[in-house]
C-alpha cells in the first residue's frame, strides 16, 4: 500500500531437482542480508506442492527481542488482492453474481456505478481513485473506520477516468469488492475469507488482521535510519480486502499451489484469472522471466513488504515476506531464484553506512522544487538522520554514502547534494532531475 514498487525480477529457468539446488549457498545470501542489516523477514520455496527451503532472519519484535521464525506472520498488504479475488471467483462460480454486475447493484452512491463491472473493478479498469493517494489519508490511516465511512470517502475522492477507458491501480477497486461479498453473503468477510479458502487450504496462519500481536508470533514492521524503527500501523479496518490479510510464507505458497492446482476454482475460472490486461489479471500480476511466466502479487503496507509468485509449469512457487527493507527485495529475491535455479550469482558486499552528526546535515535541510517535476521534496532530519519526504508521499531515511550522496535502496534513489549552489540531484530508474532549494 506504501511504496508500492512493482518487482520485474529476472530468472532464467533451469532443470535442477529440488534436492540439487545450493541450500548452503541460500543460507549464506540470507545471513549476509542479516549480519549487515539489510532486511528482516522471511522466505519460503515449494515444488510441486512441497516445501523445498525456509528461512527466517531478523526480528519479529526488536525491542522485547523476538527473533523471527518460521512461525513468525506478517502483514502481506496487496498479496491480499489474490485471496479476494478468488473469493470473488469463487462466488461467480456459486452464482452469486456474474463478472459483468454492475457495482450499481451494490453501490449506486459511486459515480459512473452502472457503468462499472465487477471485472473492471478486479482489473483496476473502474476509474474510481485510488483513496490511499488522497492527501489526507496519512491523517486518519491509522485510526478504525466503517464500512460506511470508507465508503463515503471513496465517493468523495471520486473517480480519475470513464470505466474501462485503461488500468490504473487502485485499493478502492478491492475494498468494494470485500464489501461485495459481504453484501451477497451475509457474513464478515474475515468468515468469508475462511469459509472459502483458508479452511479448506488448511491455512492455520493467514486470516484477517487486526492490531498486531508480538505474542501471537505476528511481526511488527519496521523501518530503517542508523537503526531499526517502528513503522507506522494502518489501522486494518481500513484496507479491508486490498491489504489486511496477514500470513506467513509457508501459508501463502500453500494459497498459490491450492488455487493452481484446482483445489478452490475451476481451470476455466483460473485461466480468467490469469488472463492479463494492461497489466492485470483478476487479482494476479504476471512476471515474465525469458521463457518463464509466474503469476502472484506483491504487496507493501507501513514497512511491511511482500512478494507470492507461482510458475505453472515449473510448479515452483517462491514468497517472501519483509518487515524491514534495505535491500530491495527484488534484488533479493533475484538472488533467491538465481541460487535455487543454478545460475551464477554473487553473494552481495555491502558498504558500511557513512554516520555523520547532525550539525553536518544542516547544509542539506530545505525544500526542492523543479518546474520539470512534478512533487517538491522537503529535506528534514531526525537527530542524526537525515529525511526526504516528497509531496503527498511518506518521508524515508537517507543513508550517506560518500560526501554528499545520500541512497534509499528500497526504492533505488539516490540523492547528490550541491551545498553551494543549493541544488539537488536526483537519480531513480534511469532518470536524472535537477532541483533547487526554494
Amino acid at each position: 500500500m506504501k511504496y508500492r514498487i512493482l518487482a520485474i525480477l529476472s530468472l532464467i529457468s533451469c532443470s535442477l531437482t529440488a534436492q540439487q539446488f545450493d541450500k548452503v549457498k541460500l543460507d549464506s545470501l540470507f545471513n549476509t542480508i542479516d549480519q549487515n542489516q539489510q532486511g528482516m523477514g522471511s522466505g519460503s520455496i515449494f515444488l510441486d506442492g512441497e516445501e523445498v527451503y525456509q528461512k527466517a532472519i531478523g526480528y519479529a519484535s526488536i525491542d522485547t527481542n523476538i527473533k523471527a521464525t518460521a512461525a513468525t506472520k506478517y502483514r502481506i498488504g496487496s498479496i491480499s488482492k489474490t485471496f479476494t479475488a478468488t473469493i470473488i471467483v469463487k462466488l461467480v462460480e456459486q452464482g452469486a453474481l456474474n463478472l459483468n454486475t454492475k457495482l450499481s447493484d451494490y453501490f449506486p452512491q459511486i459515480e459512473n456505478a452502472d457503468q462499472i463491472t465487477i471485472e473492471q473493478l478486479l482489473r483496476h479498469r473502474s476509474g474510481i481513485y485510488n483513496f490511499t493517494n488522497a492527501a489526507d489519508y496519512p491523517s486518519w490511516m491509522e485510526q478504525p473506520i466503517t464500512a460506511e465511512a470508507l465508503v463515503n470517502k471513496i465517493v468523495a475522492y471520486g473517480i480519475v477516468f470513464k470505466p474501462d477507458e485503461k488500468a490504473e491501480y487502485s485499493n478502492s477497486n478491492y475494498v468494494l469488492l470485500s464489501f461485495i461479498a459481504e453484501k451477497i453473503t451475509g457474513k464478515q468477510f474475515p468468515d468469508i475469507l475462511n469459509d472459502l479458502i483458508t479452511k479448506p487450504c488448511k491455512l492455520d496462519n493467514t486470516y484477517y488482521g487486526s492490531k498486531i500481536d508480538v505474542n501471537n508470533k505476528e511481526g511488527l514492521s519496521y523501518t530503517k535510519l542508523i537503526d531499526w524503527v517502528v513503522a507506522t500501523e494502518t489501522d486494518m479496518t481500513v484496507p479491508a480486502g486490498a491489504g489486511s490479510i496477514v500470513s506467513n510464507p509457508t501459508d501463502l505458497n500453500i494459497f498459490l499451489n491450492c488455487l493452481f492446482t484446482g483445489k478452490i476454482v475451476s481451470e476455466e475460472s483460473l485461466n480468467k484469472m490469469m488472463t492479463i490486461q494492461d497489466g492485470y489479471g483478476l487479482g494476479l500480476l504476471q512476471a515474465p522471466f525469458y521463457e518463464m511466466r509466474a503469476f502472484g502479487h506483491t504487496g507493501g503496507i507501513d514497512g511491511f513488504q511482500s512478494n507470492a509468485f507461482y510458475f505453472p509449469k515449473e510448479k515452483v512457487s517462491v514468497a517472501y515476506l519483509s518487515n524491514g527493507v534495505v535491500m530491495p527485495i527484488n534484488d533479493i529475491l533475484i538472488g533467491v531464484l538465481s541460487i535455487y535455479f543454478g545460475r551464477d550469482y554473487e553473494i552481495p558486499t555491502f558498504a558500511t553506512a557513512i554516520v555523520l552528526t547532525s550539525a553536518a546535515l544542516d547544509k542539506y535541510l530545505g525544500v526542492y522544487s523543479s518546474p520539470g517535476f512534478p512533487l517538491k521534496i522537503t529535506i528534514t532530519k531526525n537527530e542524526n538522520n537525515l529525511i526526504a519526504q516528497a509531496t503527498g508521499q511518506p518521508s524515508f531515511p537517507l543513508e550517506a554514502y560518500e560526501e554528499n550522496k545520500f541512497k534509499f535502496d528500497p526504492a533505488k534513489l539516490e540523492i547528490e547534494f550541491n551545498p553551494t549552489d543549493n541544488k539537488l540531484i536526483l537519480r531513480q530508474g534511469g532518470s536524472v532531475f535537477e532541483l533547487a532549494k526554494e
